[in-house]
């Protein structure tokens, strides 16, 4: 039986192979909404690649029974523990990125995809961070630990075999050390990825010398972004600000289209 022939588009070239979207999980927090709609309009924006960006919202975990842990003291979010569903939520299939919902991004995610390596489980920023303030956000208590801010934005191998231990169970019963610490793991299977996709405002500092390899293309808002009153003066506020309102005037335009619609 001859195969058959490949559509062909007009210019005499085949088509582009089928590519999944890479999926892309933002924690959600009801007292974050609006820092959430921005950082995925700013993915979105940007992208050149297929993305898939999935809210992770605890409500809907606990409904569904993959989540009930009691909410500790030191939670500062309601996604302090369900990011580590990542790689479950994903299937444990593929590639999948975590992300927090206080992030800004300035670059395309594509060139954040084209680090991944397939030897780790997974990939992230390895800060060495410790906050001086005792406080963050909206007056949330700062906890300080090792290897902090590493869970913030995290590449994951959902098909790695180490992973599969993240399981609803496990989540809703472990240690906060053991999940932000990333214990389930050997040291020479987590990937270091360059600082500026998790660039901590007030911590991390452009190099003048340098601007292109020390420019955030993910700005973290990680001690309160300017949807919070008490840090509307912080350092890439204006940035956040501008995409909020590029956000805003488009949700307002699909809204009246809609309603000329009807």
């Amino acid at each position: 039986m001859t195969p058959p022939i490949p559509a062909v588009h007009p210019n005499g070239k085949l088509p582009p192979p089928s590519e999944e979207p890479f999926k892309i999980f933002i924690g959600y927090d009801p007292c974050e909404d609006l820092a959430f709609e921005v950082c995925r309009h700013s993915l979105l924006k940007r992208s050149t690649i297929p993305v898939d960006v999935i809210p992770i919202r605890q409500p809907d975990l606990r409904r569904d029974g993959l989540y009930w842990r009691d909410r500790g003291p030191t939670e500062s979010t309601e996604f302090s523990f369900t990011r580590f569903l990542t790689p479950y939520l994903a299937g444990f299939t593929g590639w999948a990125m975590f992300v927090d919902c206080d992030f800004l991004y300035t670059a395309d995610i594509k060139e954040l995809t084209a680090l991944i390596d397939d030897r780790y489980a997974v990939m992230c920023v390895k800060h060495e961070y410790v906050p001086k303030e005792s406080t963050k956000m909206d007056g949330a208590v700062q906890t300080v630990y090792p290897r902090k801010n590493w869970s913030s934005m995290v590449l994951y191998n959902c098909g790695h075999p180490k992973n599969r231990v993240l399981t609803p169970d496990l989540v809703s019963s472990q240690t906060g050390a053991y999940l932000h610490r990333f214990m389930w793991l050997d040291d020479e299977e987590i990937g270091e990825i360059p600082f500026v996709w998790n660039y901590l405002v007030g911590h991390n500092r452009v190099d003048e010398k340098d601007r292109e390899g020390t420019y955030p293309r993910a700005v973290h808002y990680t001690m309160g972004g300017p949807w919070f009153d008490g840090w509307k003066d912080c350092e890439f506020a204006e940035l956040w600000v501008g995409e909020m309102e590029e956000y805003l005037k488009e949700r307002q335009k699909k809204k009246k289209t809609a309603e000329a619609v009807v």
